[in-house]
């Protein structure tokens, strides 16, 4: 059995898998933000580290399961700072934390515009998002704490490291548009040298390492962790071989095409079209979209305005009425928080233009779905895709699947039985278990 911690921006995830890499046994947990010393919320890493230890101590206590493996899935786009003792000296700095303009002007002045390192990391300037330039910005603005840091680990690394004592890196969190590493080159760009942050980064290793580890009453195998949209990749990469697009859905919407061999295109970068990095260390396409975070926002609202409980948009079923009263219409009724569009937006959303709020949902959902369909064109590329995945939290959206399956007519649209996300495939990752070619279809995949 595979115990995996699945940790995304809005849920804490624990799953069992056993040897069939069949979900047996999950827990979940949202935990309270806190504040950086600058007043910027951000995850609680203490809190959850006891999470962790407790979930292990539970599990480890109960008759019903032999975990042989633990693996970890996050996301990225986070470091955790630690000293010689291998304490954490800082909080784990939101993503979405603003990066100080004189920064980046700095930054790009030393090491070239913007563009410029753009096109040789795979990474579009994206602030802080740029887990690399945190480190920089570290450096320049709290120089104290920077001399202080002996490793700086990603998440999944971090969280390894809190069973196994050993700081490491690895392929899948380097590459999530961290800006550091040059994919032409395929090591550390530059500038990290440059800086002499190269020295606080660890050894990398293989997604797949493993190491033996002494638990209350057991050893287990301890993986290294990974990144969850490459994680989310893999169950799909080993179980089928023809060209595909994987959206892989939660907070971000990323659509993954590791068939691609095309270069990013400038026009590609402007509009957060990166590479990503594979277990084996390849790039991956992928196109990003906040749609989960933009969805909590918009469906918040809906569900006030028209004075709903808060979970009602869980509860709508596609409506084939609503549906072509959407698409025919012409107008843009919502104003977007997190994304931007390619149409101009009304500066506040028109909700008084609905009578129903199944009618509104079905409207927002339907503008929410053409910015996924453009997302997913530039991931796509000139790819002759025959299949497209949909795993994650809108995979049991109905009305999200059915726009989607209706635009994409010619191709075979499959969601997951259960939207396990990345964790499925963080177990795979340590598991010398083999994935025949009907294991999608058997288990996960639907028409």
């Amino acid at each position: 059995m595979v115990l995996v911690f699945d940790i995304g921006k809005t849920n804490k995830k624990a799953f069992i898998f056993d040897e069939n890499h069949q979900v047996i046994w999950k827990t979940s947990h949202r935990f309270e933000e806190i504040q950086d010393e600058d007043g910027f919320p951000c995850d609680d890493l203490n809190a959850i580290a006891t999470w962790i230890k407790t979930t292990l101590s539970t599990v480890f206590k109960s008759d019903d399961f032999d975990i042989r493996a633990i693996n970890f899935s996050t996301y990225g786009a986070s470091f955790v700072h630690l000293d010689h003792n291998g304490t954490p000296l800082t909080p784990l700095y939101n993503y979405l934390k603003p990066l100080p303009e004189s920064v980046l002007q700095d930054f790009y002045h030393q090491y070239g515009d913007a563009l410029q390192l753009a096109r040789a990391t795979a990474s579009p300037s994206l602030g802080m998002l740029n887990s690399g330039l945190q480190l920089y910005w570290l450096k320049m603005t709290r120089p104290d704490v920077f001399k202080k840091i002996r490793w700086s680990l990603h998440f999944p690394q971090y969280l390894s490291y809190l069973l196994t004592g050993l700081p490491l890196s690895e392929y899948t969190s380097i590459g999530c548009h961290t800006a550091l590493w040059d994919f032409s080159k395929n090591d550390y760009h530059e500038w990290v040298y440059a800086e002499g942050i190269d020295h606080i980064l660890p050894q990398i290793v293989p997604t797949n390492t493993c190491f033996s580890v002494t638990l209350p009453n057991r050893k287990v195998k301890v993986g290294v962790g990974i990144h969850d949209s490459s994680s989310a990749l893999l169950p799909y990469i080993r179980a089928d071989k023809s060209p595909f697009l994987l959206i892989s859905t939660g907070t971000w919407s990323i659509a993954l095409n590791p068939f691609s061999t095309e270069l990013i295109t400038d026009e590609e970068l402007h509009k957060d079209c990166l590479n990503f990095m594979g277990t084996s260390g390849k790039p991956v396409k992928a196109a990003r979209l906040f749609l989960g975070e933009e969805y909590k926002f918009q469906t918040r609202n809906l569900q006030s305005f028209f004075h709903q409980h808060k979970d009602a948009h869980k509860h709508v079923s596609f409506s084939d009425r609503w549906y072509k009263k959407a698409i025919q219409s012409t107008d843009h009724c919502f104003a977007y928080d997190k994304l931007r569009t390619p149409w101009v937006q009304p500066t506040q959303s028109r909700m008084h233009h609905f009578e129903h709020f199944e009618e509104a949902y079905h409207h927002l959902m339907w503008e929410l779905v053409q910015l996924q369909i453009g997302s997913a064109k530039m991931a796509i590329g000139s790819t002759p895709i025959q299949k497209i995945y949909i795993d994650g939290g809108f995979a049991g959206n109905r009305v999200y699947v059915q726009m989607l399956a209706r635009h994409y007519r010619d191709v075979k649209l499959h969601t997951t039985k259960s939207p396990l996300g990345s964790a499925l495939g963080a177990a795979m990752v340590i598991s010398d278990k083999e994935v025949g070619k009907d294991f999608l279809e058997k288990n996960y995949a639907l028409k």
